[in-house]
């Protein structure tokens, strides 16, 4: 009888009562309390976060910066309770740490009393850290601890970064603040060196005016120097004359009545004295038009002087554009001009005042002359005249001490007046020395206002000014400089998909294990009928392969349509799982077969064995070093890979590999089985009495 005909009896076997046909039904659905339980209780767990309760205390009471209140304790409550992570209960901390330790809730999160003010601190002197604190409690759940760990690292990561934007806007509205008043120092700048150069040209102005205002004080001096000298003159020769005049007089009247004889001798004498004295008073008078003259210009042009300087001061140093170092010496010499041009215009008084003086002094001058030149005339005639000429000498002595007291008092004040030219002609000299250097300085300050100005005009340009659409998008970058470009390529939509290849193989290994339960590994039939070996490995082997067939397909209809499994490659999954199923029954069928009794044992130790070294959860590398010994010498690890491929998406090789290792597998195991087979037709003490049976 050929394998397939051994094969369809043993399964027929099944249909010859209620119970048989039972197990069968139990046999055909025992991978779906593996595969299917398994993926439907694990598969979205990260999508019902909002059903695990969650304590949260908020103790932050707050705080201001910038004359703004800051609250992010509460806007973080607000964010986390409109959030789908997490079942949130706000609860005092009393009341959350109990919670946590008794189970009620997994975790809690605490925000401090001082959280706002911390994070406020940015803005101060003394910046600190806001701290966000979180109880966990393992004894709960310690996936829970580890899943909590990533959601409030993207909690802290958020607060942090609505922080550090907040400090960023400060400081670029600093930049913005800087900018202006840098364009406002700019514009000052500009106004200086204007200013400046305006200031630059007037200096130059003053000095020219100054080099004349020199120019005349210098013939202003010597003019009054030369006045001194003829007063003094005056002075000198009027004294004289006074004296001559009086000591005629004398004479006359003390020997008038010995005039005549007297006048006889000395007719001579009289007449040219006489003359003399007319003489003399011509040249006073002509000294005193030269002072009435001069006097005027010497005061005018020494006001000028002084009032050039005195404007000079006053837009320097009363009203300065910068401060200047040559104000003490500028007001020193507006003070010395103002005292030379007040000497002046005192000289100029004193002519002015003693103007009617010195007219009444030119006329007793000419009177004198008239009558000193009238005496000098009748002189020869004097002894005819004698009662005249008495007369005419008292008034001519008379009108000599006049002259001789208004020469005295004409002297001394033009010698004050010659001092004051002199101190005026000396400090319009250093005024014009000032001056020039006032406009030397004034130039290179115009030369520094021009480059304070560009250079501030290019700081301006350098300094950013962000509007707030710029602030913004320039803080979000900066308070979050660095994102991860996560890229899945080929992403599986939940946890139960990531985990299907781990859990549908070892629902086959299951099923195949369970079903040799139920079927004889080697056909009794064809043991008895003395068939080849071959022949009674795969009448053994085919039945469990039929049922692993019908596992498959009502595992892989149950995940794809109660549950949800969406896979890329459905048709290969399901062919590649008929492969698997096929080898896992060979594997099954030869541990039962060669090892008996104890077989069944070694299939549930081999599948341990498998489960974990397959890397179907924690990436096999983070095993220990025996697992990772085991991984590349075991069935479940190529398919596990190949599963992943197939349900998830990617490169085939592990699949077309996975077949290939498969396929190994089953041939070996049959072979395996064919030998044990040979090795059952020969009957021996240990079959007939075996040490265990289960």
């Amino acid at each position: 009888m050929r394998s397939p005909r051994l094969a369809a009896l043993e399964l027929r076997r099944f249909g010859r009562g209620k119970l048989p046909r039972a197990a069968l039904v139990a046999l055909l659905l025992l991978p779906l309390l593996y595969g299917a339980l398994y993926l439907w209780s694990f598969w979205d767990p990260y999508g019902r976060l909002d059903r695990i309760p969650v304590a949260l205390v908020n103790a932050d009471t707050g705080a201001r910066a910038d004359g703004k209140r800051i609250a992010a304790g509460a806007e973080i409550t607000e964010g986390l309770r409109d959030s789908d992570v997490f079942e949130w209960h706000e609860v005092s901390a009393a009341d959350a740490r109990a919670g946590v330790e008794d189970g009620r809730y997994y975790l809690s999160l605490t925000v401090p009393a001082d959280f706002s003010e911390r994070i406020a601190s940015s803005a101060g002197d003394s910046p600190e850290t806001g701290a966000l604190q979180v109880r966990t409690n393992d004894a709960n759940n310690y996936i829970v601890g580890q899943i909590s760990r990533t959601v409030f690292s993207e909690v802290r990561q958020a607060a942090s970064s609505k922080a550090a934007r907040s400090f960023l806007d400060r400081i670029f509205i600093s930049f913005s603040d800087i900018h202006g008043a840098t364009v406002k120092a700019a514009e000052g700048a500009d106004k200086l060196e204007s200013g400046a150069g305006k200031a630059e040209d007037g200096s130059k102005d003053l000095a020219d005016g100054l080099k004349d205002a020199k120019s005349g004080s210098a013939k202003l001096s010597k003019g009054v120097r030369k006045l001194h000298k003829g007063a003094g003159d005056l002075e000198d020769g009027s004294q004289q004359v006074a004296e001559g005049t009086q000591t005629l007089a004398d004479k006359v009247n003390g020997v008038a009545a010995k005039v005549g004889p007297f006048l006889e001798d000395n007719e001579k004498t009289i007449g040219d004295t006489a003359r003399l004295v007319a003489d003399s008073t011509q040249a006073i008078r002509d000294n005193l038009d030269v002072l009435v003259k001069t006097a005027p210009v010497a005061a005018e042009g020494a006001r000028t002087a002084s009032d050039t300087l005195a404007g000079v001061y006053t837009r320097r140093c009363e009203d300065p554009v910068l401060p200047d170092a040559a104000c003490a010496d500028l007001k020193k010499a507006r003070d010395a001009a103002e005292d030379v041009a007040t000497v002046a215009e005192d000289v100029n008084t004193l002519v002015g005042d003693q103007h009617g003086d010195l007219k009444t002094l030119d006329e007793n001058l000419a009177a004198l002359q008239k009558q000193a030149e009238a005496l000098a005339k009748r002189a020869p005639h004097l002894s005819e005249d004698l009662d005249d000429a008495v007369a005419k000498i008292n008034a001519l002595n008379e009108g000599a001490g006049k002259v001789a007291a208004g020469a005295e008092k004409l002297h001394t004040g033009l010698g004050t007046a010659k001092d004051g030219a002199k101190e005026l002609d000396t400090g319009v000299g250093k005024l014009k020395t000032g001056a020039e250097d006032l406009s030397s300085g004034l130039f290179k300050l115009v030369d520094g206002s021009g480059q304070l100005s560009d250079g501030l005009h290019d700081g301006a340009e350098r300094i950013p000014d962000y509007d707030e659409s710029d602030r913004d998008r320039r803080t979000a970058v900066m308070a979050d400089p660095v994102r991860l470009a996560s890229s899945d390529l080929h992403k599986a939509p939940n946890y139960g998909t990531g985990f299907a290849p781990y859990f549908i193989p070892l629902s086959l290994w299951v099923g195949a294990m369970v079903a040799y339960m139920l079927i004889a590994p080697m056909n009794r039939r064809a043991l008895a009928a003395g068939a080849s070996a071959w022949r009674i490995a795969l009448a053994g082997w085919l039945p469990v392969v039929a049922v692993g067939v019908l596992q498959t397909v009502a595992l892989m209809s149950v995940l794809h349509w109660a549950i949800g499994l969406q896979m890329v490659r459905a048709t290969g999954t399901v062919g590649f799982l008929f492969l698997v199923a096929a080898c896992f029954a060979a594997i099954v069928q030869w541990l039962n077969a060669r090892f008996g009794a104890a077989g069944r044992i070694l299939v549930l130790a081999f599948l341990m064995l498998q489960l974990t070294s397959a890397g179907g959860t924690y990436p096999v590398q983070t095993s220990p070093a025996f697992f990772n010994a085991l991984h590349p010498f075991l069935p479940m690890s190529y398919v596990v890979e190949a599963l992943r491929r197939l349900i998830t998406g990617g490169g085939l090789a592990p699949v077309w590999h996975a077949c290939v290792v498969l396929t190994a597998f089953t041939a070996g195991a049959l072979a395996l089985t064919a030998l044990s087979a040979r090795r059952r037709q020969v009957w021996t003490l240990d079959r007939l009495h075996p040490e265990l049976s289960l």
